[in-house]
């Protein structure tokens, strides 16, 4: 019989990172964005891939600003208070109530409950909003982690896409009203 305590469960909360923090990241700028951000963001802030998605969510913001209470927050450790990666929303819900989740864990965090405590926060928020009636979540079929973080939460399979750069991607879908949080 194994007597190890079970892990405890982890807690995050969100910082905003504004228009100004996503353009500094998206242009390399770790100082300048973790400066706006008010929080001391990692290397994976300014790594490849988060400088074309903060990049994309900049001009997002730009061109729309009413989005900013939906995008990309920085996800903060509570209480030791040490950003353990990015979650948040591609958009505000559209005109069905859809909105779309997207989260990243930095590296040296993985495998510890972050992403689970994102995704957690993340279907509060969303099942606290009046005109949200549907959550998506798109992982890439090879994604095992996320697949499995959000195995948990009751998400549906509702299909699958490819956009020829990054392979297949299953759709998952689960009411905002769901409780299973």
């Amino acid at each position: 019989m194994n007597s190890e305590p079970l892990p405890a469960a982890k807690n995050v909360r969100f910082v905003e990172l504004s228009a100004k923090a996503l353009r500094a990241l998206a242009d390399g700028d770790l100082a300048g964005g973790s400066a706006e951000a008010g929080v001391a963001l990692d290397e994976h802030f300014v790594g490849d891939r988060a400088r074309w998605i903060f990049g994309h969510r900049a001009d997002q913001l730009a061109a729309d600003p009413s989005a900013a209470p939906w995008t990309t927050r920085a996800a903060v450790s509570v209480p030791d208070g040490t950003v353990v990666g990015d979650a948040g929303f591609h958009g505000p819900p559209d005109e069905a109530g859809l909105v779309e989740i997207g989260y990243t864990v930095v590296p040296r965090f993985r495998r510890r409950g972050y992403a689970r405590a994102m995704v957690a926060a993340l279907l509060a928020r969303a099942a606290a909003e009046p005109g949200v009636r549907t959550v998506r979540a798109t992982i890439g079929s090879d994604n095992t982690a996320s697949l499995a973080t959000i195995a948990g939460f009751g998400f549906t399979r509702v299909g699958e896409r490819s956009d020829g750069h990054d392979g297949i991607a299953i759709v998952f879908e689960i009411p905002a009203d769901a409780t299973r949080v």
